[in-house]
């Protein structure tokens, strides 16, 4: 009997910036295969021939429940915030005394009030303890959770997290209607990643849940931090397992000077979540021991490939010259300085050799002038972001693809090049190394040895063959049948938790 579960995600086709979105669609067609019923929210409209296996909710779509909370939910929610009113109004006053806390509970019982005490050894977030326990339970009263004026004797350490603590509390059921309209009214050409992101996955969270009413789920799969808010607020509106699917961290992205603030939403979907989906055993140890998740209840689920088989056999277009291919995001963590040094190195002892960079990012003005300053940019061309049928185009160009990643948690552009039958170098950094053998691999900082081996590769036709076939039949068994197996057990693991 199939599962019925919903999906968080960021990305669907055919808006797709990085392997998030393929990762997601690839994974939802083998659960659908598997006889899976895929709810997927997404925040941002999309033409539903692209969703034809999943039941896809998102801004723009028809909801099959009331898009605003019934009449006798609005008429509590207006009783509790004149609860808080009066609480925090109570609180105010007596916080411009200099009181004992113990004055603080006197007070508030004296004025009918239920007062919880709040033990000052709290002083740090993520403590397994009683007194984060009592913390919680003050956290979760309808009177305190909005407008609490914290008091002035707690330590500031407690003061940040408590701070923290109640914006997240704010993810619950009571959406207003104004955020409802301002997120349905995002249209299908808004950026993905685009403005306050924090203050996006709030809004999604806010979104997911209103939309989610009336959806009979038996587990919550939510893909990335982006979606962790959402996650963890309707796991604990409905009480339904919550597994997180880490595709990428914060130290991925921006090395040891993490944002703290996505940090912090990170790791608190990691210890919310009932089990943890890593896509390598690289991203496992960074989940296990940078945000100390239990690592019992981390899984190792390997992404995989769709491969077409009437695709894969197109004719190399016929030039003189041999393409070098970097496809995907030119960003920090994806090692582009070190694809053009290795360039250098390649043009200074070969000729007839062009670099194409398919792909765009922050990095992408950067990786164009160190091509000119290095003398080599009419070798360098530069595509852009690529999509639908150029994909397949430019694999058929290349003789050869390489992924220079500082820090790859997968990498699933390497599977999609051995589909189309092109050699691949790769980083060792890089989950996608840890299953690949058929692959030619280097440190992304040797650039030498990443040259040397380049050049090898279009040197001598006989290595080229070697690897394009054998990486051609070895990713045919790397799957998202595999992956949706694998993730199928993950999901019974979560729901017999639960239970």
């Amino acid at each position: 009997m199939g599962r019925r579960v919903l999906m968080l995600g960021w990305e669907f086709p055919p808006f797709i910036t990085g392997g998030l979105g393929t990762a997601c669609y690839g994974l939802t067609k083998a659960l659908d295969r598997r006889g899976d019923d895929v709810t997927f929210v997404l925040p941002k409209h999309i033409d539903g021939q692209f969703a034809s296996h999943v039941q896809m909710l998102s801004p723009g779509t028809d909801l099959p429940h009331p898009s605003l909370p019934p009449p006798e939910v609005v008429q509590r929610e207006r009783i509790e915030r004149d609860i808080v009113h009066q609480a925090t109004e109570f609180i105010s006053k007596v916080m411009q005394q200099t009181v004992r806390p113990a004055d603080v509970a006197a007070a508030a019982n004296s004025a009918g009030l239920n007062a919880i005490s709040l033990p000052m050894s709290v002083s740090a977030p993520y403590v397994s303890s009683q007194a984060n326990l009592t913390v919680r339970t003050l956290l979760g009263s309808a009177a305190l959770r909005k407008t609490l004026n914290l008091p002035t004797w707690m330590s500031e350490q407690t003061r940040t997290w408590l701070t923290h603590e109640l914006a997240m509390m704010d993810a619950l059921p009571e959406s207003s209607a104004m955020e409802i309209q301002e997120i349905q009214a995002r249209g299908a050409t808004s950026a993905d990643y685009g403005g306050n992101l924090i203050q996006e996955s709030e809004q999604y969270a806010r979104f997911c849940l209103q939309a989610t009413r009336g959806v009979a789920f038996d587990v919550i799969h939510a893909h990335d931090w982006l979606t962790y808010p959402a996650g963890l607020a309707i796991a604990r509106a409905t009480g339904k397992p919550l597994v997180v699917h880490v595709h990428s961290t914060e130290f991925d992205r921006s090395g040891e000077h993490v944002n703290q603030p996505l940090y912090n939403i990170e790791r608190r979907g990691m210890h919310g979540a009932v089990r943890v989906i890593t896509v390598s055993m690289l991203t496992r140890n960074l989940v296990v021991n940078r945000y100390g998740v239990n690592p019992n209840k981390v899984d190792v689920v390997y992404n995989g490939v769709d491969l077409d088989p009437s695709g894969v056999g197109a004719e190399p277009i016929k030039r003189s010259d041999k393409i070098v291919l970097y496809f995907g995001r030119i960003t920090m963590q994806k090692g582009p300085e070190y694809f053009i040094s290795a360039a250098k190195r390649v043009l200074d002892v070969m000729d007839g050799v062009k670099f194409v960079v398919a792909g765009n990012g922050d990095q992408a003005q950067r990786m164009i002038e160190m091509a000119a300053s290095m003398g080599i940019g009419n070798k360098v061309l530069f595509t852009g972001f690529l999509r639908g049928k150029d994909i397949p185009k430019v694999f058929a160009m290349a003789d050869l693809y390489v992924m220079p990643s500082v820090s790859e948690p997968f990498g699933i552009a390497p599977l999609e090049a051995l589909g189309h039958r092109v050699p691949v170098l790769i980083s060792r950094t890089s989950g996608v190394s840890e299953i690949l053998t058929n692959a030619l691999k280097c440190n992304f900082w040797d650039i030498d040895d990443m040259a040397n081996k380049i050049v090898a590769v279009l040197r001598h036709p006989p290595l080229q063959r070697t690897l394009r076939d054998s990486g051609f039949f070895e990713v045919r068994g790397i799957t998202w049948d595999g992956a949706a197996a694998k993730v199928d057990a993950v999901y019974e693991r979560a729901i017999a938790a639960v239970h």
